[in-house]
């Protein structure tokens, strides 16, 4: 006999440590719930504490407050299932688990059995492996719960939960951060997952940012066909309901587990029984919302605006303040924290020196008045040549070099910081990858501030994102996006003195930073071999710099900070 099971994702934005605003967020999702007929509701990985919730971890505290919340939760589902992410403790050793509470009961908890520890991920750093397999089943619909990185492994615990636990739905709660590229490769393996086990796939991801980590959503229901048949929407707090309807009674897929060698009937599975029957329900088959995808442009956008939005206010504030410089990397942060935060509460401060053209003044003002945005114009004039005066007689005899360069952006910086202290604002800084990349930045400088929107964000990205802004409107002018890259700290100065074309310097620095090849790979893809190893020789001499800047966004694979972790003092330097 056919039965139908109505399953809610709810893809909320949790907030790492705020334990009581997590567990209000699931309480809303379960009077949603109700209100919409659930039969099961799934949260996202780590639901109580947030993700990653890093060294907190570490604090007995903390891991008791988040298992108190569980246990508050418990009668909250009187009337439905629940499948939430928390952290278990088990004599000394906790766990990142998924647990099924029902109808006011705690039935079973999964302990996530595949730990990630690569690239952002620190899983093992904290968590105990899981080591059962296990199967819940509810008026004879069987699913199979596991965590995150446990539907990543190929051949593994999906499989072994459908093939041999008999699962016909695999509930996956994650935590899966953004990178550009992740979307296809995440629907991807999702659909063959679906159809190499001939289960329903219910993938439920967190949404929202978390330091240089932004979450995007984009929780799905995929049939046994590999037919997306609900998608959740990208960047954005969501609440996805799906009827699936399954005939227990019938095999759940052509071929069973005999085909695939390495399950088999001997394969230890625990298999939990939830009391109670699934009621009918007179509006059965509603159809699901399949949200359509962003374009990949706009996806990185979204993921920039949603990025700040979060680190802003889940950090307590609520305006932000960065230099204008009428070039494109502030211009482009600059709508970006707009659209993030309102234009009222971006505050832009242009600071010319003597070196500053009119034009780029000009580009500055304009360029506020477009986004609407509070804009100050400082000079910097006095302020250099008092620092000139002070040091004439310690610097007589030397010419001018970086040291005057250095000297105008520090002073920048400063104005900046002060409006920070001033009005409580969070200081932005702007510079974008590739010039964190080979150094090309000042410390206490231009990378003086709280947080930067397009560290990840290469040059070449910089226009293409700009060029986006400007689809509908011209919001950034059009003679800072064709106008050659300038610090304008000197007579002249070009960006292109110092380094190879943006176009040349991006393609290189990706090769070397995001897939690891070394100088004579990359001079045989093409490009000049003294330039290569200029290029290297910059990055690798840059890491204190990095160290010391403001986090940013990650929208890369590889983004500096957690994901490329590189000592400072090291003399490696075997680049053929």
């Amino acid at each position: 006999m056919k039965k139908t099971i109505r399953i809610a994702l709810a893809q909320i934005n949790t907030c790492v440590g705020d334990l009581i605003g997590n567990e209000q967020k699931v309480r809303n999702a379960l009077d949603l719930a109700r209100d919409s007929q659930v039969d099961l509701i799934a949260f996202p990985e780590l639901t109580i504490t947030g993700y990653p919730p890093e060294d907190l971890l570490m604090k007995p505290q903390f891991v008791s407050d988040n298992i108190d919340c569980m246990q508050r939760l418990i009668s909250a589902t009187h009337d439905l299932t629940a499948i939430l992410g928390f952290v278990d403790k088990k004599q000394d050793m906790i766990f990142n688990a998924a647990t099924v509470l029902h109808r006011g009961e705690w039935y079973h908890t999964y302990h996530k059995i595949h730990l990630p520890n690569y690239g952002v991920f620190d899983e093992k750093r904290y968590f105990q492996r899981g080591s059962d397999i296990s199967t819940v089943s509810l008026d004879g619909i069987t699913f199979g719960l596991n965590v995150c990185e446990d539907i990543w492994v190929p051949e593994s615990i999906t499989e072994c939960q459908a093939l041999c636990g008999d699962a016909r739905i695999i509930l996956n709660i994650s935590s899966s951060p953004y990178h550009a590229g992740k979307v296809d490769e995440r629907e991807q393996l999702l659909i063959s997952r679906a159809e190499r086990t001939g289960a329903y796939i219910c993938y439920v991801n967190v949404v929202g940012g978390q330091d240089e980590l932004v979450f995007d959503g984009h929780s799905l229901v995929i049939d046994p066909r590999g037919k997306i048949v609900a998608r959740g929407q990208q960047f954005e707090e969501d609440f996805i309901v799906c009827d699936i309807t399954i005939d227990p009674e019938l095999p759940h897929r052509e071929q069973d587990h005999h085909d695939y060698p390495e399950f088999h009937d001997e394969t230890p599975i625990q298999r939990i029984s939830l009391p109670g029957t699934i009621p009918e329900k007179p509006n059965a088959g509603i159809k699901s919302s399949v949200t359509k995808r962003l374009e990949p442009i706009a996806e990185v956008y979204q993921a920039l605006v949603l990025g700040v939005r979060d680190y802003v206010q889940k950090n307590g504030f609520s305006s932000a303040v960065l230099g204008l410089s009428g070039g494109i990397d502030s211009a482009l942060t600059a709508a970006i924290a707009c659209d993030a935060l309102d234009s009222e509460n971006v505050i832009g401060i242009s600071m010319p020196s003597r070196y500053s053209s009119e034009g780029s003044l000009q580009d500055a003002r304009e360029l506020a008045a477009n986004l609407n945005m509070p804009f100050h114009i400082i000079p910097i004039k006095p302020t250099v040549d008092a620092y000139t005066d002070m040091f004439k007689e310690a610097f007589k005899g030397r010419a001018e070099d970086i040291t005057e360069e250095n000297i105008q952006a520090r002073i920048r910086g400063n104005i900046v910081m002060a409006f920070s202290n001033k009005f409580g604002c969070l200081a932005l800084t702007t510079g974008n990858k590739s010039e964190v990349s080979v150094g090309y930045c000042t410390l206490y400088g231009d990378m003086a501030g709280g947080f930067n929107i397009i560290k990840d964000v290469s040059k070449t990205q910089v226009y293409q994102l700009a060029r986006f802004v400007n689809r509908k409107d011209v919001v950034i002018p059009e003679s800072t996006l064709t106008k050659p890259p300038s610090a304008e700290l000197k007579p002249g100065q070009k960006d292109e003195d110092s380094l190879p074309p943006y176009d040349i310097l991006d393609r290189i620095l990706e090769m070397y930073v995001e897939r690891d090849f070394h100088a004579g790979q990359i001079a045989e893809a093409g490009f000049d071999p003294e330039t290569v190893h200029h290029v290297i020789r910059l990055v690798d001499l840059s890491e204190y710099k990095r160290r010391q800047a403001a986090p940013g966004v990650k929208i890369t694979p590889r983004a500096f900070g957690k994901d490329r972790r590189m000592p400072i003092t090291n003399r490696y330097r075997n680049h053929p």
